[in-house]
């Protein structure tokens, strides 16, 4: 007999000001910062402009997931995909991007595709586990403010 698996029902709302610390203790608590990105800086960012939000999901008052969902006009993103490390395996990863993809549709965006750091093989599983496929594209990147690229 197959199991099927309850995903649990989040309340998914935009990012209010309130959030912003206690998205970026969360994000930290993912490991999901870097020293070279501004988690605030991002947050601005994505809040500023129309094509893209930071969606979080409370169980009661806690946040418990985040994505930051956004698209270019042909192809949605996300990042900063988080699931309270506390309470893994609960389905609230695959409700956040269930609650991403439902945003991308809305707008009429097709595709979603997502970034993941080589040695991040667990999420690269979860993502598998969702219905993602590994892309055969090579990835570049520049910073346009004069940065060395982290080693």
């Amino acid at each position: 007999m197959p199991v099927t698996k309850t995903i649990p029902a989040l309340a998914v709302a935009d990012i209010a000001d309130a959030d912003v610390a206690a998205v970026i203790a969360l994000w930290q608590a993912c490991g999901l910062t870097r020293p070279w990105n501004d988690p605030a800086a991002d947050i601005a960012l994505a809040r500023r402009e129309p094509n893209s939000t930071i969606l979080i999901g409370r169980d009661g008052d806690a946040i418990v997931a985040t994505v930051m969902v956004g698209h270019d006009g042909h192809r949605g993103w996300v990042y900063y995909v988080a699931a309270d490390p506390k309470l893994r395996a609960k389905g609230y990863g695959r409700a956040i991007m269930n609650a991403a993809e439902d945003w991308l549709r809305a707008t009429g965006i097709p595709k979603l595709q997502l970034l993941v750091r080589r040695e991040n093989a667990g999420v690269a599983a979860f993502y598998q586990s969702i219905g993602y496929e590994e892309a055969q594209t090579i990835v570049f990147a520049k910073w346009l403010d004069g940065r060395e690229p982290p080693r």
